[in-house]
């Protein structure tokens, strides 16, 4: 009960234009890099102030059960027309729960897609991103994978990444299934997401493998190495701040067997790449109020610059989790629109 009745209280406070929410506001937009804030998250900002704890001060347990509590109150309705079905897949001696989309009307000469969720490799889950995938697979008319990948600190880097790997050949084995064509399949992600799909398309170049049918990173994370100017603009811009970066860094590289972790090491930053030719056709959505911006931005006109088709929709308004906000925020506002995510392939 308490719970729909914030949900009903949110709704009603993000009803309408920018201009009559930002009414609602008793303090100024918030004006960075030339931008404003869209106001919805100006007041998801305002709140997240209130709360004084710091992440470094919280364990992993506490932080998972805070981030999954907040987005379960934010995220959206259920999308109709979509079909949601529980996977298992295979790897390695266990299996890894994931979850299949399938919207009513699908092309058969579509790929599938795989997804993975953000959470900085150590937080989040499938609930994070089913919102997101149903609108995919409902607006591209393909189907739409999304995988509960290990997260650190219980298994740390590279873990998940091995996670999207073996998810991608099964789901490359298995496309026909689901009604897409055969042996093609796209990935995707945001954040740590888009981390693990970027990393994933250079690893199968490097192998010399054919490369998937198509890359959508959102707001991805390409380089923890980078002290750009986003990461200190936006550094305590809600929710992902930078000592929230440090939070799941801490986390994501420790106990890591291999020895000490560089984090110029392109399974990890895959910015760092000398050469992007020859990679997968991409869009590439960041958030304008987010450390991980100019990272972002970067890599997408590197790609381009490599001669990869690139989609690079304009500079947004919102910031980091705007997909797990589709539901409270203005159809209209940026790469958060559907059809601007429609993948390529």
């Amino acid at each position: 009960m308490l719970r729909a009745a914030l949900r009903a209280y949110l709704r009603q406070t993000f009803k309408g234009s920018d201009a009559a929410v930002a009414a609602k506001l008793d303090e100024p937009i918030l004006a960075r890099a030339g931008r404003l804030l869209d106001p919805r998250f100006q007041w998801l900002q305002r709140r997240a102030r209130a709360d004084k704890r710091r992440p470094q001060d919280l364990p992993v347990t506490v932080m998972r059960r805070l981030s999954d509590a907040s987005i379960q109150l934010l995220r959206g309705k259920t999308e109709p027309g979509v079909a949601e079905t529980k996977l298992e897949i295979p790897l390695d001696g266990r299996r890894m729960s994931a979850r299949l989309y399938r919207a009513a009307t699908q092309d058969p000469q579509r790929p599938a897609m795989l997804y993975a969720h953000s959470g900085g490799g150590v937080t989040g889950n499938m609930d994070w991103c089913a919102q997101f995938c149903a609108i995919i697979a409902k607006t591209a008319r393909l189907p739409v994978v999304s995988i509960d990948y290990r997260l650190a600190p219980e298994h740390p880097w590279p873990a998940g990444l091995a996670d999207m790997a073996g998810a991608y050949d099964w789901l490359l084995a298995h496309s026909a299934e689901f009604g897409a064509a055969p042996d093609s399949v796209g990935v995707g992600g945001d954040s740590m997401g888009g981390n693990y799909a970027a990393i994933l398309c250079q690893d199968l170049r490097a192998a010399g493998r054919p490369q998937p049918a198509f890359q959508a990173l959102v707001y991805p994370a390409t380089d923890f190495t980078a002290e750009t100017g986003s990461m200190d603009v936006f550094s305590d811009v809600f929710p992902l701040t930078r000592d929230l970066v440090d939070w799941f860094m801490s986390h994501y590289l420790r106990r890591y067997a291999g020895g000490p972790v560089d984090r110029a090491d392109l399974r990890l930053s895959p910015g760092k790449a000398g050469d992007l030719a020859g990679l997968a056709p991409a869009l590439v959505a960041t958030a304008g109020f987010d450390v991980l911006v100019d990272q972002g931005d970067d890599y997408a006109e590197r790609l381009r610059a490599a001669g990869v088709a690139a989609i690079f929709p304009p500079g947004s308004v919102v910031a980091q989790c705007a997909i797990d906000l589709l539901d409270l925020l203005n159809e209209q506002r940026g790469f958060a629109q559907p059809k601007s995510l429609t993948p390529l392939g």
